[in-house]
């Protein structure tokens, strides 16, 4: 592109003409080989086997016939609407002539929307977002009425209404988005030119269907700038690489912590950059440091089951580690489904008779009982999971685009239609972000194995009952686990909602120690003590009510780092050993951490 400043110093200039042309000839030339690959695949079958693969249509005709069975209903949300259009025609008229008045409706304080100071200073956006408001306020609340919140219908309705709403707001639109009109105007349109190369970069990318890029990937490097704690690679097997990490001080704790990650995503969210690592933060307390890197499957893994992540993940690590170290003993970390295969685990060393090699288990953001499983309950039903286990079985896996797509989802606003606006309508570059280039750094989900956490997990919610799930020849028994167990939880988890985990911290019959973390389902887990932020509560309550142990917390500020190492200290063996070097015990080094296995990107 031209540089838009001209001869004449800050007055932007139309693009050059020559480059313009080369730009619309590439454009047109890039859309038209897109729409023969569609037109290709539509004549081919490959693109949807199913018409409605979701189960939408489902929700939408059930709230359809409820409507037409309360027409009253309808009537006097029709008439509230009218009344409230009423109330903001004369709060925009008395604007107009130049009078002070009060928005009839505002935007949520955390909706960045509506930042830009011409939705509130210009009589017409203001109208426009206050009517934005009205409108999508009228209709979630009509379909929550006529749904409401306990079938899985209704959930339904409701998740896709907030979806349809999110997607017609005005800041996704050029002639109703203030910010973009301005840099149109200002640029010339150079932005649309640029945002449309976007547009058909990403289309490209995800072979016609759209991936938005959410970070300059070029800007990062898995061992380079990002997931750099030293250490090696000391084990590997076709489902996972085993890095032990470098010490930081003189004397270790006897007792070794090893770190069971979720395989939806990669491990180095644990381990992204120095100053909020998990993994360094544990090193540097004096622990001896292992975590499972696991493989990232293609199609030859499509019969690998949760059998062989329990067999080959945690059995296999832990028996390493313990002869690595001498030590009969282990700390147990499970991050989110690394969590649910540690409940599953600990209740098949109890079986095996094996209940003493585990020192500690801490669970952060893991559900055992998923009676309550959050938004992603709306994707969990049978004609769902029918499509796609038909998808996941054709291929040999659940395709990671697939999965992002669907947490992308809890979170349209920040992590679809925000991007929508920035790369598309602005014309920018997407911001360098690590935690973004973690988000978008996908991995796949074996057959087999998704298949059978789906719909024994999600939709029967059988773990939870004794004798019911049976991995690895052991009928798996939850209240059996005695092991001390340390459970963190988000308040604000979208993925793991913190009743679900509360429920299933109840499960276990042995000593068990719930903090429940401010923020999300990453930032309530990464929060480092030096970044001072958020906060956490404990509760000395034995309610098994969640929201009866939430009254009766104490609330401390900043992280729950401190409050977990105390706690993990206890059943740390005691004595300090001297520090334990990778490589130089048993099992020799096979790479630098962070191993082969965490770089294999999807294409």
């Amino acid at each position: 592109m031209a540089d838009q400043q001209g001869s004449t110093g800050d007055h932007p200039t139309h693009p050059d003409p020559n480059e313009f042309a080369h730009a619309m000839a590439d454009i047109a030339e890039r859309s038209q080989r897109l729409m023969n690959d569609f037109m290709r695949r539509q004549a081919t079958g490959q693109m949807m086997p199913f018409g409605d693969p979701l189960n939408v249509s489902e929700a939408f005709l059930d709230m359809t016939a409820r409507m037409m069975a309360n027409p009253a209903k309808i009537m006097e949300a029709q008439f509230n609407l009218w009344q409230d259009y009423m109330a903001l025609w004369q709060n925009a008229a008395q604007r107009w002539l130049g009078q002070e008045t009060e928005p009839l409706v505002r935007p949520d304080k955390s909706d960045h929307r509506f930042r830009d100071d011409m939705w509130q200073e210009n009589e017409v956006f203001d109208f426009i977002k206050q009517s934005y408001l009205v409108t999508s306020r009228w209709m979630l609340g009509l379909v929550h009425d006529l749904e409401g919140e306990e079938s899985l219908i209704g959930r339904k309705a409701d998740f896709y209404a907030r979806q349809l709403v999110d997607a017609m707001a005005p800041t996704n639109f050029l002639m109703t988005n203030p910010e973009v009109l301005r840099t149109t105007f200002e640029s010339k349109g150079e932005n649309l030119l640029k945002g449309l190369e976007h547009l058909l970069a990403d289309l490209e990318r995800g072979k016609g269907q759209l991936r938005i890029t959410m970070t300059d990937e070029q800007a990062f490097a898995v061992g380079g700038n990002i997931v750099n704690t030293p250490g090696k690679v000391v084990l590997q097997n076709r489902l996972m690489q085993l890095i032990q990490y470098s010490p930081s001080t003189e004397t270790v704790h006897k007792t070794p912590l090893l770190i069971i990650p979720p395989w939806i995503n990669k491990y180095y969210i644990l381990d992204l950059r120095e100053k909020n690592s998990f993994v360094r933060w544990a090193v540097s307390q004096g622990h001896t440091v292992f975590i499972i890197s696991w493989v990232n499957p293609d199609e030859t893994y499509r019969d690998t089951g949760f059998d062989d992540y329990l067999q080959l993940g945690p059995l296999e690590a832990m028996d390493a580690v313990q002869k690595i170290t001498g030590e009969p003993q282990v700390n147990l970390i499970g991050y989110c489904l690394g969590g649910t295969l540690l409940g599953v685990l600990l209740a098949w060393l109890h079986a095996n008779g094996q209940q003493d090699r585990v020192a500690s288990a801490t669970h952060f953001t893991t559900m055992l009982d998923f009676s309550d499983p959050g938004e992603l309950g709306v994707f969990i039903d049978p004609e769902t999971l029918d499509h796609l286990e038909h998808e996941m079985f054709e291929r040999g896996y659940l395709d990671g685009a697939e999965m992002a797509t669907t947490f992308n989802m809890l979170r349209s606003n920040d992590l679809i239609w925000s991007f929508v606006v920035n790369n598309y309508l602005m014309g920018k570059e997407p911001f360098p972000f690590d935690l973004l280039y973690w988000n978008s750094d996908s991995t796949r989900m074996p057959a087999a194995m998704h298949s059978f956490y789906l719909r024994r997990c999600y939709l029967e919610n059988a773990l939870k009952d004794p004798g019911t799930v049976s991995v690895a020849g052991v009928d798996i028994d939850l209240t059996t686990v005695k092991t001390p167990s340390y459970f963190l939880s988000a308040r604000e988890d979208h993925i793991a909602p913190w009743v679900s985990t509360f429920r299933g911290a109840q499960l276990y019959s042995g000593p068990t120690r719930f903090v429940l973390a401010a923020s999300g389902h990453i930032a309530g887990v990464i929060n480092p003590p030096a970044a001072n932020k958020y906060c956490h509560w404990i509760s000395a309550s034995r309610s098994k009510d969640p929201e009866k142990w939430l009254t009766a917390a104490t609330k401390h500020d900043g992280s729950w780092w401190p409050d977990w190492a105390k706690w993990v200290e206890r059943h740390a063996g005691g004595a300090q050993v001297p520090a334990r070097i990778p490589g130089e015990g048993p099992l020799p080094a096979l790479e630098d951490a962070p191993g082969s296995y965490v770089k294999m990107r999807v294409a």
